[in-house]
């Protein structure tokens, strides 16, 4: 029979790498609108339209924190688990959430 320990492990694996990914799309998102809006400013758009998607901005603005602490509290279950369960360290699945915690760490506040 196989292992919970096993089974929650690759589910807060996921839970990580899908919230760090959201994260980043989020954060990435901004940089798009930020300079969808300067070019509308610069070919001198309509202010109603540039008033528009200011309100895009300030909405995805708003989801990068949101998401941040969401993935603050993923990283450290997970790590925390990974931690307790050391003696799993040869399983895939324990392997595969050590690389996630790894690839998370970047966008997680110091």
């Amino acid at each position: 029979m196989s292992d919970p320990r096993i089974k929650t492990i690759k589910i807060k694996t996921g839970v990580v790498k899908r919230l760090t990914k959201d994260k980043v799309m989020y954060e990435k998102e901004a940089e798009q609108q930020e300079a969808k809006i300067e070019k509308l400013k610069s070919k001198g758009e309509d202010e109603f339209n540039i008033r528009k998607q200011e309100e895009v901005l300030q909405e995805t603005l708003m989801m990068v924190p949101s998401s941040q602490r969401r993935l603050q509290k993923a990283f450290e279950e997970l790590s925390n688990i990974v931690e307790s369960e050391k003696d799993l360290a040869e399983d895939p699945e324990y392997l595969a959430a050590v690389e996630v915690l790894e690839g998370a760490k970047p966008h997680i506040p110091a």
